[in-house]
């Protein structure tokens, strides 16, 4: 059996109908497992699992929307899943907020506090919904998708690298408490992606060309880039890996 066989596992991935997220539920998939897709509408949620049905099976995938600023619905999400599907084997909390760029002395309130609560408090919801289960059965695998902002400085992104730095002291914390319980708790740190969450930071072709020029291996990431750490995280292969950040950036950390 394969180190990286996610056979009968269930997993949610939030912000999954495009980009990181996407790809990742579907690379796990492709691995074995069933996974809810889930983003704040509910039609581009089913759209999303209909395609990984048609590939994988009927059954593979199941849309849930729910907006992760909402506790209930994320409650309600969770509820649904273990109806449908059973207990959350795999949490990968992708989904994510960054309304502003520019300096840090310039954010409203209101917008720095989305940043906060959407990028740090949804993820401590999310796994406090997943843990009780995984304790119970002594096994799971909680990733959260940061970003490598998270370990430097910015005059634009300075609100969201804050709350990136925090998702990796969340990580830290949660598996110091929960690696007795079987659980291990991750992170994966992505470099600039294209994706369209990320479209103001790669859009302009100039700013593109000496981005990827600085980069060791020449070019920005894509999502299955992130998809393929996420699958290791997730997999036996990682089975003795906890409270870490695993750097996908393209070498633009070193």
């Amino acid at each position: 059996m394969s180190m990286f066989d996610l056979t009968g596992k269930v997993a949610i991935i939030t912000g999954s109908t495009k980009g990181i997220g996407k790809a990742i539920a579907q690379q796990l998939a492709v691995h074995g497992a069933k996974v809810v897709i889930s983003s704040r509408k509910q039609d581009a949620c089913d759209a999303v699992a209909e395609e990984i049905n048609q590939t994988h099976g009927a059954g593979t995938a199941l849309g849930i929307a729910a907006n992760i600023s909402s506790k209930e619905q994320l409650e309600d999400m969770f509820a649904r899943t273990r109806e449908a599907l059973g207990p959350v084997d795999i949490l990968v909390c992708n989904a994510a907020s960054n309304p502003y760029y520019g300096s840090m002395d310039g954010i409203e309130d209101d917008a720095f506090r989305k940043v906060l609560d959407n990028n740090i408090l949804s993820n401590h919801w999310l796994m406090q919904l997943a843990l009780p289960d995984m304790r119970a059965r002594n096994d799971g695998a909680i990733i959260v998708v940061s970003s490598i902002g998270g370990l430097r400085g910015s005059a634009t992104i300075g609100a969201y690298n804050v709350s990136k730095a925090a998702d990796f002291q969340l990580v830290r914390n949660y598996a110091v408490e929960n690696g007795q319980y079987g659980v291990r708790v991750n992170a994966i740190a992505p470099g600039l992606v294209r994706t369209d969450f990320a479209r103001a930071l790669w859009d302009n072709p100039a700013a593109l060309a000496a981005t990827e020029a600085r980069l060791p291996m020449r070019r920005i990431g894509v999502p299955d880039d992130i998809a393929g750490a996420a699958v290791y995280l997730a997999s036996p292969a990682a089975r003795w890996i906890t409270g870490q950040a695993l750097v996908v950036d393209g070498g633009a950390t070193i």
